[in-house]
């Protein structure tokens, strides 16, 4: 069970994360690179260590995760410059690796910090090395514009921890870096800006991205039926989740107005799918003309696993103004539980993903990565199952103490009587 402290901890951090997909975290030796102006002056280092992790289909329409390092003989490409000061060329750091292979670092300032203001990373489906019979061939971009690495201004951007960074679909994760933008000497500056992963390290990194605003949520017809869906790879189970899913849409008519599809997953129609590595766990449940699909996360330094990602594909009905419904959240950070633990929630929980999307679970058990024998470990069980038990123990404490006073206070009162009596 989450001890009160876990609790405590988890409640003062965001319950959000940049996390669409958990880069593989082997670790990566850092490389330094050296931007310089055409007076020989430097205006960008950076001692870069990243891991990426590349979600792709292979040509069986299986999702797969290619896992790489930015390695030791990455070199500085030509278009890195240190910008003219204004914002239409700004500063830019671009790394290059193997073949087509480019990382760039977009940085812009203010008075008083300056920032990655974007991160774009291209990378080659054609590199049979990384991406084994993947169903596309060619160069991609993937793009964020919220990096989450900033600092003060003639202050060297330090980050020890791992600050893990979404791109669609691939995720990069630095740790044991230092980076400096508009130097004033050609050397790291003394002075440091810490990140915010090593100033909380025993938490996972924050992120200003808000909980969707909640959907409207029609009262259910009925219940669900509980599904067991599990998901194996060769050390065995790496996902195991016994749940009732009620799927809850709004979706725009044929005149602009909002209505609402809500209804159950039934487990004897679903086809259970996925696959699962050191760092990423994917459940994909296919049924009639939807997919859904659950992607958990790692957090080795907190030794928790969590839902960080859920995507769902359906049909919407004959009234909708579109009828193709796709909706994606890869900045949730959902059922946090302990490594080698179950996650158990009996109250139906309402997974809030988009704006438009949310997931009702009910009897929800579910447990990721670390498993023995195959089956659940010990629950930990949700906040709101703990809620519903303390309020009939805090009730029935209160009776017993009511029961306790009555019996004192008859107790009292025969034995004043029997002190009135006098023997004749």
């Amino acid at each position: 069970m989450v001890t009160t402290s876990e609790r405590g901890l988890f409640s003062r951090a965001a319950l959000t994360l940049l996390l669409q997909l958990i880069a593989y975290l082997q670790t990566a030796s850092s490389v330094l690179f050296d931007v310089k102006d055409e007076h020989n002056q430097s205006c960008i280092l950076a001692d870069l260590a990243v891991n990426f992790s590349v979600s792709y289909k292979d040509t069986n329409n299986i999702l797969r995760i290619a896992s790489f390092e930015l390695p030791p003989d990455a070199s500085l490409l030509k278009n890195s410059s240190c910008g003219t000061g204004n914002a239409s060329s700004a500063p830019l750091l671009q790394i290059g690796f193997r073949n087509g292979y480019v990382m760039s670092m977009n940085f812009t300032k203010d008075s008083a910090k300056y920032q990655v203001d974007k991160l774009s990373f291209s990378y080659n489906m054609s590199d049979t090395a990384f991406f084994h019979n993947a169903s596309e061939r060619e160069l991609k971009t993937v793009t964020s514009q919220k990096s989450g690495i900033e600092a003060n201004v003639n202050t060297t951007y330090k980050c020890t921890n791992e600050n893990n960074i979404h791109m669609e679909n691939v995720n990069a994760t630095f740790h044991d870096i230092r980076i400096q933008a508009y130097l004033s000497t050609s050397n790291f500056s003394v002075q440091e800006t810490q990140c915010s992963e090593d100033t909380t390290p025993t938490v996972p990194p924050t992120t200003t991205t808000t909980t969707p605003p909640p959907p409207p949520v029609p009262t259910p017809t009925s219940p669900p039926k509980s599904g067991r869906y599990q998901v194996n790879n060769t050390n065995g189970t790496c996902i195991l989740a016994e749940m009732g899913l009620q799927i809850n849409i709004i979706y725009l008519n044929a005149t602009d107005k909002n209505n609402t599809l809500l209804f159950n997953v039934d487990p004897q129609n679903v086809t259970v799918s996925g696959n699962c590595n050191a760092n990423l766990s994917i459940l994909m449940l296919h049924f009639e003309k939807t997919s859904l699909t659950f992607m958990f996360g790692k957090n080795e330094s907190a030794q928790k696993f969590y839902l960080a990602d859920v995507d769902i594909n359906t049909t919407l009905p004959s009234d909708a103004k579109v009828k193709s419904y796709l909706a994606t959240n890869n900045s949730i950070m959902y059922l946090q539980t302990s490594l080698g633990k179950s996650y158990m929630c009996k109250t139906m929980q309402v997974l809030r993903i988009t704006d438009t999307f949310s997931i009702n679970a009910f009897s929800l058990h579910v447990q990721a990565f670390k498993f023995d024998a195959n089956s659940f470990g010990t629950a930990e069980e949700c906040k709101m199952d703990e809620d519903n038990i303390l309020v009939p123990i805090i009730v029935g404490a209160a009776l017993a103490g009511l029961v306790l006073i009555v019996l004192i206070a008859y107790l009292i009162g025969r034995k004043r009587s029997h002190a009135g009596y006098q023997t004749i």
